[in-house]
């Protein structure tokens, strides 16, 4: 028995939730690299004014990378499965305004 590739198309209209959702999985990780700074002392500063804890510029510096990691993968995530979307077709009736 084959599979009929339609059949596996979700053809129903995307709800407002799920728009908003998928804007804001493309708006996080780009909002965290433009106020990410560049400096790893003022990243420990801004953690120690924002939570109490102090964390070592190397500490600092570490997390700062694991960020920027963190935010290109998940943006790289978004690009392909838009590419992916676009390429089966399925990408129309998430552009449609309900």
């Amino acid at each position: 028995m084959s599979v009929d590739c339609c059949s596996r198309l979700d053809l129903r209209p995307r709800t407002f939730v799920r728009r908003c959702l998928d804007s804001a999985g493309w708006a996080v990780p780009g909002v965290i690299l433009v106020f990410l700074p560049k400096c790893p002392v003022c990243l420990a500063a801004y953690i120690a004014l924002g939570s109490g804890i102090g964390f070592s510029v190397l500490t600092a510096a570490h997390l700062r990378v694991g960020l920027i990691i963190l935010c290109v993968a998940s943006l790289a995530y978004f690009v392909v499965r838009r590419l992916l979307r676009l390429r089966s077709g399925s990408i129309t009736d998430s552009l449609t305004l309900y």
